[in-house]
C-alpha cells in the first residue's frame, strides 16, 4: 500500500480509467496495483494504491461499513417517523 498525499494527474494519464465518481476514481496502474484518487478541483489530488488483492479486501471493508452507516440512518429516520 502505497499513500500518495500530492499525487500529479500527468502521473496517471497512461493508466486505464476502471471507475469514476464526481470525486472520486480508480485507476489500472499495472502490476496488478489500483489507485484510488480523490479528484477535487480545490485540492490536491490525493491517491491510495493498493494491490488487487487489497482492492478486494478494503471493497468488503467499505460494504461492512456502508451497511452500518445504512443502519444508523434507517434507525434514525425510524424514530423520527414514529415521533
Amino acid at each position: 500500500m502505497k499513500l500518495e498525499q500530492s499525487l500529479d494527474p500527468k502521473t496517471l494519464e497512461s493508466a486505464r480509467l476502471v471507475a469514476e465518481s464526481s470525486e472520486f476514481a480508480i485507476y489500472d496502474v499495472g502490476s496488478d496495483s489500483y489507485t484510488l484518487v480523490h479528484r477535487h478541483e480545490g485540492v490536491d489530488w490525493q491517491g491510495i494504491t493498493l494491490s488487487g488483492d487489497g482492492l478486494f479486501r478494503v471493497a468488503e471493508l467499505v460494504a461492512q461499513a456502508t451497511r452500518c452507516l445504512y443502519r444508523d440512518v434507517a434507525a434514525d429516520l425510524s424514530r423520527r417517523n414514529h415521533r
